[in-house]
C-alpha cells in the first residue's frame, strides 16, 4: 500500500508542550512510520502521495471523553429517556458521530447510553461500514436513588429503554455491570451524585464507600474503566478511594479530594463547557433561567474553579470533555471549548490544554497508547490549522481555521448533513414557557379589558 507523506513547517505532536519546526510525518497502513526532521525523512517511492501543509499548524486529533451520542441534543430528560427508541437512538447517533468527527474529533469517550447503542456504533465505525471517531463505549448508567441519573418520580424509576439502570443493592449492581462486560462495553459510568443535599448544603452521594469500592473492583476484574458523575465531596472521595479511572465534575470537592486523586492517580474532566454554555446562551424563554438552573450553573462554575486550579497545581492529570449531546451543546459545535475553558479558568497554558485535550484523553480510550501523540506506531489521526492554537486557543472553535481532518491516514469529509431538530431531536411535548394569566397577556400587550 502506498504511504502518505506530509511536510510541515509546525507541528505539535503532543509529546510535550514544544512544537517542532519543519518535520515530515510519514503514514503507512494507518500508522505514523517516520515522524521527524525533514531532511531526514526517506524519500517518496513510486506510488507515494505527497502532501505539503505549508504554514498550517499539525497536531494530534482531538479526543472528547464527555460526549452522549444516546441524547441526539436533548431539551429535556424527557427527551432523553421517553420519545425514542433504541434503534432510532443507534440510527441518530451514528449520524451525529460523523458531526463529532468533522469537528476535529478523532477519539470520543461516550460515557453513559442506551442499551447497546455506543457499543453498536463504535463496532460498525471498527467494521468500516461507516465514518466516525473512535469510541470508548459504555451503556446505561448505574444509578441509585440519591443518583443524577435517576430523573423520574419513584412510582416511574427507570424502565429498561432508560439510559440509567436503577441499581437498589449490591447484587443488582454487580449483576449490571457483569452484563455490561459481557455486552462489550469499554467503560462503565457510575452516577455517584446528584441533587440530594444534607441540611448544611453538603451534596450526599448516592452509594457508600464499600458499595462504590466493590463495583469498581468487578469493573476493573472485568477490564473495563469507570468513570464517575460526582460533583460533590463526599462522592467524589469515595470514587478515588475506589480506584475509579475518570471522575467528571467535581465542582465540590475539597483538598482531601485532590490528595486522594493524586494517590489513584485518576484522570480529572471537570466538562465546564456544559454549564458555561447554560449560563452564555439561554434566553429569557429557557426554562432553565426561570428555575434557576443557569444562576446555579454560575454559582458553581465560580466555586468550581478555584479548587479545580488547586488540583491542577498538585498535578492531577485533566482530560477535555464538552457534555456534548444536549441542545446547550450540540453535537459538531462545542468540543473544543473546554480548551478555551481551561486556559481562561483554570490558568492552563493553551500548549498544556491541547496535552490535555490528546495526550491525557487517549488514557480513557481503548488502546490508549496507541493514541493521543504524533509517534512512530501509533495510529495517524491527526488535524491541520489555519493558525496556532498556541497563539490563540480559540482558533480550534473556528470552523473555518480547520482545514483537514486525518484519520489512520485517511482525509475526513469535513461537510456535515444538515438535519431538521424536529424530526431528530425535539419530541418533547412542551407547548409553554409562561403562564399566561390576565395580569401576563396585559404585561406582554396580548390582551386587555
Amino acid at each position: 500500500m502506498s504511504a502518505l507523506h506530509l511536510h510541515c513547517q509546525t507541528l505539535f505532536d503532543g509529546t510535550g508542550l514544544a512544537t517542532r519546526q519543519q518535520q515530515t510525518l510519514i503514514v503507512e497502513n494507518g500508522l505514523f512510520s517516520y515522524v521527524g526532521p525533514r531532511a531526514s525523512a526517506p524519500a517518496p517511492q513510486p506510488g507515494d502521495s505527497v502532501v505539503d501543509a505549508g504554514d498550517h499548524f499539525v497536531m494530534p486529533g482531538l479526543i472528547d471523553v464527555h460526549t452522549h451520542l444516546a441524547f441526539g441534543n436533548a431539551q429535556s430528560e424527557e427527551d432523553i429517556d421517553i420519545w425514542t427508541s433504541d434503534e432510532f437512538r443507534a440510527l441518530r447517533g451514528m449520524f451525529f458521530a460523523q458531526h463529532v468527527l468533522a469537528a476535529g474529533v478523532t477519539s470520543m469517550v461516550c460515557p453513559g447510553d442506551s442499551g447497546q447503542l455506543s457499543i453498536s456504533v463504535r463496532n460498525a465505525i471498527a467494521a468500516g461500514l461507516f465514518d466516525g471517531p473512535r469510541i470508548a463505549a459504555s451503556s446505561r448508567v448505574i444509578t441509585n436513588r440519591q443518583s443524577l441519573n435517576d430523573w423520574f418520580p419513584s412510582r416511574v424509576g427507570a424502565p429498561e429503554y432508560f439510559t440509567a439502570r436503577l441499581v437498589t443493592s449490591r447484587s443488582e449492581a454487580l449483576a449490571e455491570i457483569r452484563k455490561q462486560a459481557k455486552d462489550g462495553v469499554d467503560l462503565i459510568k457510575i452516577a455517584m451524585d446528584g441533587t440530594h443535599r444534607r441540611p448544611n448544603g453538603e451534596i450526599i452521594a448516592a452509594f457508600t464507600a464499600e458499595e462504590t469500592h466493590e463495583m469498581v473492583e468487578e469493573a476493573h476484574r472485568l477490564g473495563c474503566k469507570v468513570a464517575t458523575h460526582a460533583y460533590g465531596r463526599e462522592a467524589v472521595m469515595y470514587a478515588a478511594k475506589a480506584g475509579v479511572d475518570l471522575v467528571f465534575h467535581a465542582f465540590y470537592m475539597d483538598d482531601a479530594c485532590i490528595e486522594a486523586l493524586l494517590e489513584a492517580g485518576t484522570i480529572l474532566a471537570p466538562t465546564m463547557t456544559f454549564p458555561q454554555n447554560t449560563v452564555d446562551f439561554c434566553q429569557p424563554h429557557d426554562p432553565a433561567i426561570s428555575t434557576g438552573y443557569a444562576g446555579y450553573c454560575a454559582r458553581t462554575l465560580d466555586v468550581g474553579s478555584a479548587v479545580l486550579k488547586r488540583a491542577k497545581a498538585a498535578g492531577i492529570p485533566f482530560a477535555c470533555g464538552s457534555d456534548s449531546g444536549f441542545a446547550v451543546t450540540p453535537y459538531g459545535e462545542w468540543h473544543a471549548r473546554e480548551l478555551e475553558l481551561l486556559v481562561t479558568r483554570l490558568g492552563f497554558t493553551p500548549a498544556e490544554a491541547l496535552h490535555a485535550a490528546t495526550a491525557v484523553g487517549a488514557r480513557c480510550m481503548p488502546r490508549g497508547e496507541t493514541l493521543g501523540t504524533l509517534e512512530v506506531g501509533k495510529q495517524a489521526d491527526f488535524l491541520l490549522l489555519d493558525g496556532s492554537p498556541l497563539d490563540d486557543i480559540r482558533i480550534l472553535q473556528d470552523r473555518s481555521r480547520l482545514k483537514a481532518v486525518y484519520k489512520a491516514g485517511q482525509p475526513v469529509k469535513l461537510e456535515r448533513s444538515p438535519y431538521n431538530p424536529k424530526q431528530v431531536s425535539d419530541f418533547n411535548s412542551l407547548k409553554w414557557t409562561d403562564l399566561y394569566t390576565r395580569d401576563r397577556a396585559t404585561q406582554l400587550g396580548k390582551w386587555s379589558l
